[in-house]
């Protein structure tokens, strides 16, 4: 089995574990999740901590079960405490503003983009330049972001666009520093 696979996972008090077969219901204080596993995965419920267990020993099964895993503890930890994602918008007059469930980019374009978001994922922006995604959905919110920094994605010269916090720019030399 996986190294990660073989780690239980713990459910923290006000978290509930439904499990139904292959179907996997968790809820806790943020919300709830549910998921449906591979059949040749188990998950066993042994006190306050979920087991992973393969009911085979192929290769594919041993793969799957560190993906099990890890699936499992993403929702028990989003029901729990949520997760959050920023991006920076980094450029001159670039900036954006969220409305509702409607994110308003101005990076650059002609128009300004509007990029609706899914529902589960809840936004907020500070000064213009700072994105700030939340959900209990880790899979969700990721490819959220992964969308909204595909609109303007920062290119290497200047660093203009959108990136997430944390995230390094290869900077390239210009045409003219090449020259000389």
């Amino acid at each position: 089995m996986s190294r990660i696979g073989k780690q239980p996972i713990p459910v923290p008090k006000g978290v509930k574990v439904q499990i139904d077969g292959s179907f996997v219901k968790v809820t806790g204080p943020k919300g709830s999740l549910d998921r449906t596993i591979r059949p040749e995965i188990e998950l066993v419920a042994d006190g306050d901590v979920l087991l992973v267990k393969a009911k085979d020993d192929s290769v594919t099964t041993n793969a799957f079960t560190g993906l099990t895993r890890s699936l499992v503890n993403n929702m028990v930890v989003g029901v729990d405490q949520g997760f959050q994602k920023k991006l920076i918008v980094e450029g001159v007059g670039y900036r954006s503003e969220v409305a509702g469930s409607t994110l308003t980019l101005n990076v650059g374009y002609s128009n300004p983009v509007k990029f609706d978001l899914p529902d589960g994922v809840n936004a907020a922006v500070e000064k213009n330049t700072l994105i700030t995604l939340e959900s209990i959905d880790k899979e969700l919110l990721g490819l959220t972001a992964a969308r909204i920094r595909e609109v303007r994605k920062p290119e290497p010269y200047k660093g203009k666009g959108i990136r997430y916090e944390g995230e390094h720019i290869v900077r390239k030399v210009g045409k003219a520093a090449g020259k000389k």
